[in-house]
């Protein structure tokens, strides 16, 4: 008894390659990691972003077609991953009588058709998958895309064995070179995997049971990892969610970010996701639709901290626009609760205050005090403790004899948790706003000109009023108002004038002036980094 040695040859398992991105490091940084799961693959890292890792994916996945094609392409020998794989890969809507990620009962996915070689890509660009498999299987999975086909002589169809031995129709042919790319708008429903440039037919991915043929007419698409549905009404909302979802997917491409793009789509989104929510009922796309406004306010503030006007210079600011608010707060509380009148000790208060917001304590070293007061830190220190306004934990020469290694815990009773809560921010934004207070006060410039505390506080409070070009005050007050200066930084009005002076030749402001019971002037533009925006 003969028996043909094609028929006896042996089945091999289909090849599958998986390439993942994945965050990578602190989630703010915004790096990835590329995974690929063949084992000689080293992981890359991209902290420049998503865009960069999924170019590198991209070209990783092309690499791996490249080596394929040399090898000969897909082997008509191979069984079919997906069928290995339990054929979880099958897209919900086209798995017919199961429920999503249900596994098929035994016997009821026929595999058929010959080998194909597919790449599979989901819409998030996070996912990409290289497999052999049999024709069905490919045309059951939605993003699938054939690149090429087995040669029908070369050995038996992918699947079960009662798969054809020559594939579907039997013809020949080589197929074409498989090189893949993300590209491309959202698919019709229709056409979900797109047909192969090959010589062997293949067949197209199934279309959704019970769907009629205007349905299927109509573009589907993804956005925020949910499917357009393609009977949505009103239809100007369903085209407005796929362009959407292709427009932030677009952005995703960009090799430089740009916020303003990026707010105006948070925006249409945030507008589209609450009608969506008024015409489905469904709450949780009215929760997505407040996600994305509250994503827009704060690419808004990213950008508005990023640069200092239209067409204006670059500036990388100290200070988010809700810290500067906060920021402000703390300057009024200081100039209403500060027990003294005097300049040193509102500068005191207001430093103190910053370092005991959220604990009612605050680690203090002689250096600090010194270097906000000069000598008259000692002086002031006695008159606070004086007015019951701060405790100490022993006597002020050991406070000013503290150093780094082991500072003071001096308390500020009207601060500590048991009493009401004057601010509203968090310990990053403490840390973030006593920073900034620190480094205006501290200016290397200013501080060279031997100013008083009553300069340092006209420098604070220029600080923390001025807009997006670094000009003091708000547009329509055209500058800052005198007398409200003059009260902070406890001077008479008429003395604002001298002490403008002094920041001016610090170069820490510039086309000053105080006619007209204003203040007026702008930031200088190293000073612009510790502008706090009103």
């Amino acid at each position: 008894m003969t028996v043909d040695a094609d028929t006896q040859r042996e089945q091999v398992a289909g090849r599958v390659w998986t390439v993942r991105l994945d965050p990578y490091g602190r989630p703010s940084a915004g790096a990835v990691k590329l995974a690929c799961s063949r084992r000689a693959c080293a992981d890359q890292h991209f902290p420049d972003g998503t865009a960069a890792g999924r170019k590198a994916a991209i070209g990783h996945v092309n690499q791996h077609l490249a080596r394929i094609r040399a090898d000969g392409g897909p082997r008509g020998e191979a069984r079919c991953a997906c069928r290995a794989a339990d054929c979880a890969w099958h897209t919900p809507a086209t798995a017919v009588g199961r429920r999503a990620g249900a596994r098929p009962a035994a016997g009821s996915v026929r595999c058929g058709g010959p080998v194909v070689l597919t790449v599979y890509a989901d819409r998030a660009g996070r996912l990409w998958r290289i497999a052999e498999m049999c024709a069905r299987c490919a045309a059951a999975i939605g993003d699938c895309r054939v690149l090429d086909t087995a040669p029908a002589g070369k050995g038996r169809a992918a699947g079960t064995p009662e798969a054809e031995q020559k594939g579907a129709d039997g013809a020949t042919g080589k197929g074409m070179a498989p090189v893949f790319s993300d590209h491309g708008p959202s698919p019709a429903a229709g056409d979900a995997s797109s047909p192969p440039t090959t010589s062997t037919s293949v067949p197209r991915a199934r279309a959704v049971p019970g769907a009629t043929a205007s349905q299927r007419a109509k573009r589907w698409g993804k956005i925020a990892q949910r499917i357009v549905p393609h009977d949505l009404e009103p239809d100007v909302l369903r085209l407005e969610l796929i362009e959407l979802g292709d427009a932030f997917r677009t952005y995703q491409q960009r090799t430089e970010p740009d916020l303003a793009l990026l707010a105006e789509l948070h925006d249409r989104k945030a507008r589209a996701f609450a009608l969506w929510a008024d015409v489905s009922g469904d709450e949780s796309l009215r929760h997505e639709a407040k996600r994305a406004e509250q994503a827009a306010r704060t690419t808004r503030e990213m950008h508005a901290n990023r640069t200092t006007g239209a067409g204006g210079p670059t500036a990388e600011r100290l200070l988010t626009r809700q810290q500067a608010v906060h920021a402000r707060t703390v300057l009024d509380y200081a100039a209403v609760h500060a027990p003294l009148p005097e300049a040193e000790a509102r500068l005191a208060v207001l430093m103190l205050t910053l370092r005991a917001a959220k604990a009612g304590t605050a680690n203090v070293t002689g250096q600090d005090l010194t270097g906000w007061l000069q000598a008259d830190a000692e002086r002031v220190l006695h008159r606070l403790v004086a007015a019951d306004w701060l405790h100490l934990p022993g006597t002020v020469a050991e406070v000013m004899a503290s150093r780094p290694e082991d500072p003071a815990a001096l308390t500020v009773p009207a601060l500590l948790p048991e009493r009401p809560r004057p601010f509203d921010f968090g310990k990053t934004s403490r840390a973030r706003i006593s920073g900034w207070a620190q480094k205006v006060v501290g200016d290397r410039k200013i501080r060279k000109r031997k100013p008083g505390a009553a300069t340092r506080l006209l420098a604070l409070y220029t600080a923390a009023h001025i807009r997006p070009d670094g000009r003091l005050g708000r547009p329509e007050d055209d500058g800052l108002h005198l007398d409200r200066v003059a009260a902070f930084c406890t001077l008479p009005p008429d003395q604002v004038a001298e002490h403008t002076e002094l920041l001016v030749a610090a170069d820490w402001l510039i086309d000053a002036d105080t006619a007209g019971e204003r203040l007026r002037g702008r930031l200088t533009e190293r000073a612009l980094p510790l502008g706090a925006l009103l």
